[in-house]
C-alpha cells in the first residue's frame, strides 16, 4: 500500500482536504482498520535495564550541556539572522507526543512564513521556507535548539524522532511501543542508505530500537546520525522520508501515508462536506 502512487484523481481529491478534513480522513482509516492491526501485529517489548532507565539519561544531560555550551555563539547568530529573516515570533513551538505518550513543547528557530492559499490554509512548508531557513536546514542548524530539549529530559540524543500529537492515537498497540523511551534527534535505519525511508520502515525501526536499546545501539545509532549529517544524499533520503503524514493503516495491518490514502476514504470526508462533486466536475474537465 505505502508505495502506491497517487492517480491524478485522488490528487485533486487529496487538494481538497483542509488539514481538519484530512484529520477526518485518519479518524475514518482507524475507524476501520485499527483493531484488525493490533491483531495482526505482535506487541513491543522494551527493555528494561540499567542503561536505559538510569545510564542512557545521565549521557544525554551530560552530553547535552556541554553541547548547548559548544554551539552557544551558533544559536545567538541563528537568533539574530532569524530575527532579520521573519522578525517575531523568533521560535517555533509545536506540541510533540514524548516518553509514555506525554506531551512536551518542541522549540526551533522559525525558517518558514505564515503565507496561506485563497481559502487560509498554510502554503506547503516547501512553500514557506525562506532562503536563509533553506541554508539552516541543510546544515541542520534548525536542531541545536534540541540539546535544550534533551537536558531538560523531554528528549534523548537518540530515540525516535518526536511527531505531532495529533497523530499519537493512530498508532497501533505495536508501534505504540516507540512511547517506551525518550524521542530523540534521530533513530536512523541502519543500512538502509539507498533510498527514503517508509512510514512502515521508520515504525519498526522505532520498535527495534526499544527493543534492543543499549549502549552499544546507542553508539552505533550516533554513528549513524553523524553519517547521515554529513552525507547529502542521506539528508535529502531523511527529508524525503514517509510519503507524506502517518494515517493509520489497511485492512492487511500495512501502513497508510499521505500518499496511499484509498480513495473510498477521500471520498467519504469529500461527500460529508459537500466537496465530492465538486471533486467529480475536476475529473470531468480534467
Amino acid at each position: 500500500m505505502q508505495g502506491r502512487a497517487y492517480t491524478e484523481s485522488q490528487q485533486r481529491k487529496f487538494n481538497l482536504l483542509t488539514k481538519e478534513m484530512r484529520l477526518e480522513v485518519a479518524a475514518c482509516i482507524k475507524r476501520d482498520n485499527w483493531e484488525n492491526a493490533n491483531h495482526m501485529q505482535e506487541l513491543a517489548q522494551p527493555v528494561d535495564t540499567v542503561y536505559s532507565r538510569y545510564v542512557k539519561r545521565i549521557l544525554d544531560i551530560v552530553f547535552s550541556g556541554i553541547a548547548l555550551i559548544i554551539t552557544f555563539p551558533v544559536n545567538f547568530a541563528l537568533l539574530v539572522g532569524t530575527a532579520l529573516d521573519v522578525g517575531s515570533p523568533i521560535v517555533f513551538r509545536q506540541k510533540r507526543t514524548g516518553k509514555d505518550g506525554k506531551p512536551f513543547c518542541l522549540i526551533k528557530f522559525r525558517n518558514m512564513t505564515n503565507e496561506t492559499d485563497e481559502n487560509g490554509e498554510l502554503l506547503p512548508a516547501r512553500d514557506r521556507v525562506t532562503k536563509f531557513g533553506k541554508f539552516v536546514r541543510r546544515a541542520s542548524l534548525d536542531e541545536l535548539l534540541n540539546f535544550w530539549s534533551i537536558f531538560k529530559g523531554d528528549m534523548s540524543l537518540v530515540g525516535p524522532r518526536p511527531l505531532k500529537e495529533e497523530t499519537a492515537d493512530r498508532f497501533s498497540k505495536r508501534h505504540a511501543g516507540r512511547f517506551a523511551v525518550r524521542p530523540g534527534l534521530e533513530c536512523p535505519i541502519l543500512g538502509v542508505t539507498d533510498h527514503s525511508p517508509t512510514w512502515e520502515e521508520r515504525l519498526e525501526n522505532d520498535v527495534w530500537y526499544v527493543e534492543h536499546l543499549s549502549f552499544s545501539t546507542d553508539a552505533r545509532m550516533l554513528f549513524g546520525v553523524v553519517r547521515m549529517t554529513l552525507d547529502s544524499k542521506a539528508r535529502c533520503y531523511r527529508a524525503g522520508a514517509g510519503g507524506g503524514g502517518f494515517m493509520g493503516y489497511d485492512e492487511d495491518g500495512h501502513v497508510i501515508d499521505q500518499a496511499s490514502i484509498p480513495e473510498k476514504y477521500l471520498d467519504e470526508v469529500l461527500q460529508r462536506h459537500g466537496l465530492l462533486k465538486q471533486a467529480k466536475e475536476a475529473d470531468f474537465h480534467a
